[in-house]
């Protein structure tokens, strides 16, 4: 509720700017001024101007005329493809693993490695992170090791999640990074409410929510966008359009100029970069976060991709695109051959160099899948952990009714697998 006096200023001032806007035939309604014109025209969004994608880096790992090299310097660029090749090699043998029954599910990144890596590395440890789940790389560079991937892949106690969610559902509280969430777009609004928690306790750092470009069909991305802009809250909405919502390509699931142009219906600043280039995610993300703080306001960046990759373990991308059209792309355009062909041209990586980093990438993403399969699965008892800081007792009864009845299922069925933990 507001005073009376505070609405008779607010009256006030109102109707001063109406006379002021009048006076130089302006349009001066609530929230809003527009110049007043004769003309009944509709405006075509068709015939506006495309925006531009920003790039630094060309596919060839030349710096691109008219632009500036942030020179990051070589321990940060090597350190970004090391950590490139370390996500390629983790997603080859765990996708592997998964068709070998030996994991449940798994989703690569092919083709996004650049926007992990590259927004990852502008940003500061404190940022707190809501992705979607095609950002582990976010999350790597952070400090979460291959361990901790095999780990939470597997289900196994040593995981973060306990088991109790899907693989490539990653979370750490110690690194900023919230646990991800199968349904689409639900971490939009969750970091808005982060961000505007920051803004409220005057701290020092932005939320960052990734998304892709089918997310940005669901309800909770306008309710996000909107909320953040109404209330100028210190976040960061990066979309990775990398033209498939699974099977669903861009062209059959909007009109208009991509995701950024949606971000200026809501009064919020966007760029558009080329998401295969680390040089340019890096500095669009670098400056987003230097404006969001330094202005208070969210920032929309739309980083163009493609996804070289399927969908998940799930799908069959062939029956939706060409293999040619895939091939295509991956010789191209692919981020990881960029950034190689720019550190070699600086002389910071050989070709020896790069052999001996994949293969020792390999042994150590094998030895973190081995020691994770042989690791055994959570006690039963930890179902019912970490939902309440004391156990209520009628968990406490549910847990001793679940005990109660594996025994008796053990008894009957005597082929049962014996659960960890389980009193028999």
């Amino acid at each position: 509720m507001f005073s009376a006096a505070m609405l008779a200023r607010r009256a006030t001032t109102a109707t001063k700017a109406h006379a002021r806007a009048l006076s130089s035939n302006l349009g001066c309604f609530p929230g809003t001024k527009m110049p007043f014109v004769p003309e009944m025209v509709f405006r075509d969004p068709r015939d506006d101007d495309l925006i531009p994608c920003s790039r630094i880096l060309n596919e060839e790992g030349d710096i691109v005329e008219g632009a500036q090299d942030p020179e990051l310097g070589r321990d940060i660029c090597t350190q970004i493809y090391s950590n490139m090749i370390r996500l390629n090699t983790m997603d080859n043998i765990f996708y592997d693993a998964q068709r070998q029954g030996r994991i449940s599910f798994y989703m690569t990144s092919y083709g996004e490695e650049a926007i992990s890596f590259g927004s990852a590395a502008a940003l500061r440890l404190s940022d707190m992170v809501f992705a979607q789940y095609r950002e582990p790389g976010v999350l790597m560079w952070r400090g979460f090791t291959l361990q901790n991937f095999a780990d939470q892949c597997f289900g196994n106690k040593e995981g973060h999640g306990k088991g109790r969610q899907m693989p490539v559902h990653y979370g750490s509280k110690s690194l900023n990074y919230q646990t991800i969430s199968s349904p689409l777009a639900t971490q939009l609004p969750q970091a808005a409410g982060a961000a505007y928690a920051f803004k409220l306790a005057k701290e020092d750092r932005i939320a960052v929510s990734y998304f892709g470009e089918g997310a940005a069909s669901e309800g909770d991305f306008h309710a996000a966008l909107n909320f953040a802009s109404t209330k100028d809250c210190p976040i960061l909405y990066f979309c990775r359009n990398n033209g498939f919502a699974i099977s669903t390509p861009t062209v059959d699931q909007f009109r208009g100029d991509g995701i950024a142009s949606r971000g200026s219906g809501y009064g919020i600043p966007i760029m558009r970069v080329d998401g295969n280039d680390f040089l340019a995610v890096y500095e669009a993300t670098r400056r987003a976060r230097e404006f969001i703080l330094q202005e208070n306001r969210p920032v929309l960046i739309e980083a163009m991709s493609y996804r070289q990759g399927h969908h998940s373990t799930s799908d069959d991308s062939t029956q939706y695109r060409a293999v040619a059209e895939i091939k295509h792309w991956k010789e191209t355009c692919d981020p990881i051959d960029r950034t190689k062909r720019y550190l070699i041209k600086r002389g910071w990586l050989t070709e020896e160099q790069d052999r001996h980093m994949q293969d020792n990438e390999r042994t150590n993403v094998l030895a973190a899948l081995q020691q994770a399969e042989a690791v055994g699965p959570p006690d039963l008892d930890t179902m019912f952990e970490d939902v309440y800081d004391v156990k209520p007792p009628h968990l406490i009864v549910r847990l001793s009714a679940l005990f109660f009845c594996y025994a008796k299922l053990t008894e009957s069925c005597m082929d049962i697998a014996i659960i960890p933990g389980a009193r028999t």
